[in-house]
């Protein structure tokens, strides 16, 4: 009786090592080739001891790289990719716009605590205790500090429209 057994796995990668860098190359280029060869043969490996004794390794381990090699291409489209700088551009999601956009020059103009307070209770959605404990006094000063910051603000919109101010 004839037993078919399987080759060390390390025979395998000496044998067929060279053409899956070549499948590996064909899909992912030069640069991530050898990245993907290992992962291939790393998971040939976790797999080898499912292998059947009389399986065609050579077609098994191919198949392994051009799914390995796939997966490497697409996850190459989902990485971020770096910019030297960032584009300009106005939000679309309702984010405070550059400086010169009209209102942040105006709240600019406005008493540090004031700003602060308003940026905090406005931007940041805080409640005016926490608010107090950030910029000290009580929830009832910092509440006093954005109504006096929202009427001041209120009235430097307004003379910089009547003045025909072209960011209003």
């Amino acid at each position: 009786m004839v037993m078919d057994t399987k080759q060390p796995f390390e025979k395998l990668v000496e044998l067929h090592g060279a053409t899956v860098l070549r499948v590996c190359r064909a899909v992912v280029g030069p640069v991530e080739a050898e990245d993907v060869w290992q992962e291939t043969f790393l998971s040939a490996l976790r797999a080898y001891c499912d292998l059947p004794a009389g399986a065609n390794a050579e077609a098994w381990l191919v198949t392994i790289a051009h799914r390995r090699s796939l997966d490497s291409v697409r996850a190459a489209g989902r990485r971020a990719v770096p910019l030297a700088d960032l584009p300009e551009g106005h939000s679309r999601l309702g984010n405070p716009g550059p400086p010169g956009d009209g209102v942040w020059e105006h709240v600019a103009l406005l008493p540090d605590k004031q700003r602060r307070v308003i940026a905090y209770r406005y931007l940041a959605d805080l409640p005016f205790g926490e608010i107090a404990e950030i910029v000290g006094g009580t929830p009832a000063a910092a509440r006093r500090a954005a109504s006096d910051g929202l009427r001041k603000l209120r009235g430097l919109v307004a003379a910089a429209s009547l003045k025909g101010d072209p960011h209003d």
